[in-house]
């Protein structure tokens, strides 16, 4: 796929602090490409100098070859993580009033079918619930019809269903040929949606490559799990990698056939057991470490 963004030598400071350390990264067009990391990594900073918000201190960012002007305004739909709409207007009312602000529009009455808007279409916008907010939202940074769609964080505080919901109209944007640029701290998200990944961290970028790539490059061992209920860490044998995370024992091992024998000579009741493979969880706390971030 022909790359839609190119990013060179990306920089950003505040002061003494550099938020965004010479990055440089490209985004192939009709993917969904997530912008991964820890409070503070820098990754804000780097979208909002993408969406054009922020000026970069050095570096370029190139759209469709060209450094972002009106091609890109035009073409670009923004969904922030934090907005509020008019009160007193209806849904059907905040669409059309966004839509007007852009000379190329996309249909009102097909938005409404692919973000299901149609069951609260004459709701004020007050008075909506967080998943019908954000699906709103979604609608409204696609009213111009883009052909690069941002979204930050799109399904912070959202309920299981609503996040599903989410994802689904999220997979109908990229099937459309649109190219969508998600950032997220919510690592199943990111596995579900995302081709392509970028970790960041202290404003450098640390990793990226498919979520399978990224995995498999960093992890050769499975982790077998049993309840902290049913023994301690200490019962098991010195020769297994073991610690304990939220009450629950976890094993790490090239080989599963090795790790069994030994807890089973142990007599270690392994009625509860699980097996699992890394997931993104593993490596995002692999790459950027377990200490909090403010």
């Amino acid at each position: 796929m022909p790359d839609l963004i190119v990013v060179e030598n990306l920089t950003k400071t505040y002061g003494n602090t550099t938020a965004v350390d010479h990055i440089s990264f490209d985004i192939p067009a009709g993917i969904v490409f997530g912008l991964l990391g820890p409070n503070g990594a820098g990754k804000t900073t780097t979208v909002e100098m993408l969406e054009g918000i922020k000026q970069p201190d050095a570096g370029t960012i190139l759209y469709k070859g060209k450094a972002l002007g009106k091609t890109f305004k035009r073409e670009a739909g923004i969904m922030f993580q934090h907005t509020t709409l008019q009160d007193y207007i209806t849904v059907r009312e905040a669409l059309q009033l966004f839509a007007d602000l852009y000379p190329k529009q996309a249909s009102v009455e097909e938005l409404i079918e692919d973000c299901a808007l149609g069951d609260f279409l004459d709701q004020n916008t007050h008075k909506l619930s967080g998943g019908q907010l954000q699906r709103v939202l979604l609608a409204i940074a696609l009213v111009n019809d883009p052909e690069i769609v941002f979204l930050d964080e799109p399904t912070t505080g959202l309920d299981p269903q609503a996040r599903r919901n989410f994802w689904n109209l999220v997979e109908r944007i990229k099937a459309k040929g649109k190219t969508v640029v998600l950032t997220t701290h919510y690592m199943d998200e990111a596995k579900v949606l995302c081709d392509h990944l970028l970790f960041m961290d202290h404003g450098q970028i640390i990793a990226q490559g498919s979520p399978s790539e990224l995995l498999a490059n960093q992890f050769s061992d499975v982790i077998i799990q049993i309840p902290g209920t049913d023994l301690k860490v200490d019962q098991l044998p010195d020769s297994l990698d073991a610690q304990l995370h939220d009450d629950v024992i976890e094993i790490k091992t090239a080989s599963v056939n090795q790790a069994l024998e030994a807890l089973m000579t142990e007599g270690i009741d392994l009625q509860r057991m699980n097996i699992r493979s890394h997931n993104l969880d593993d490596l995002f706390l692999e790459l950027t470490g377990h200490e909090l971030r403010s």
